[in-house]
């Protein structure tokens, strides 16, 4: 075999034993939080389910590092005749690590919603009452219309994305790389009552 077909063909191997030794690098990381996830030792009891496309990574990474206040947070979330019947408001739960707002009101218009994302706060959004419509796409594939404000927390994007029905069955959670559409209307849902909790973000 000559010379100049042996190297092409080792630089192929190499470059196949690369990617897997890369995939198998990964790969645990991500199947042991998908495991933690899927467990739900993290909800201490809490009935209602998590969206299904969430980045388990990422949240395995924030539970751990903040458990006190994840665990606040889940307390508060698992409350359900207490959520049914707080008025709209912000509520505490702890600190400036993490708290509530309640809102009642009409959902958007699609064309009135915004693509949206946080750097300070996780979002963790749930619909007590009602349905609405909410988006979802990687902040890699999202482009920015509106700059981060830092005062607001907030930036928006444009974007195409996946759209999910939000229930009272389970909940939404959003990290600074998840641009998310939320508050679009749903037919026959005129009033949504609905639960943000804002999150500290641990880099």
């Amino acid at each position: 075999m000559k010379i100049s077909r042996v190297i092409p063909i080792c630089m192929a191997f190499a470059a196949i034993f690369t990617g897997n030794l890369a995939k198998a690098q990964t790969n645990p990381n991500s199947k042991n939080a998908d495991k933690w996830v899927k467990s739900k030792v993290w909800a201490n009891g809490l009935k209602v389910n998590i969206y299904p496309e969430v980045d388990a990574v990422e949240f395995k990474k924030q539970y751990e590092t903040n458990k006190a206040t994840w665990d606040k947070v889940f307390k508060f979330l698992g409350d359900s005749s207490k959520l049914a019947t707080l008025a709209p408001g912000k509520y505490p739960i702890d600190g400036k690590n993490a708290y509530a707002s309640i809102t009642y009101a009409p959902s958007k218009t699609f064309e009135a919603s915004k693509w949206e994302s946080h750097r300070k706060y996780i979002d963790l959004q749930y619909v007590i009452n009602g349905e609405e419509k909410i988006g979802v796409v990687p902040l890699s594939k999202a482009t920015v219309t509106e700059p981060y404000n830092e005062a607001k927390d907030v930036a928006h994007y444009s974007s195409d994305g996946t759209y999910y029905i939000a229930t009272p069955k389970e909940f939404f959670l959003f990290f600074p790389a998840d641009v998310h559409r939320p508050n679009i209307k749903v037919d026959g849902y005129d009033q949504v009552k609905k639960l943000v909790i804002k999150i500290a973000y641990t880099q």
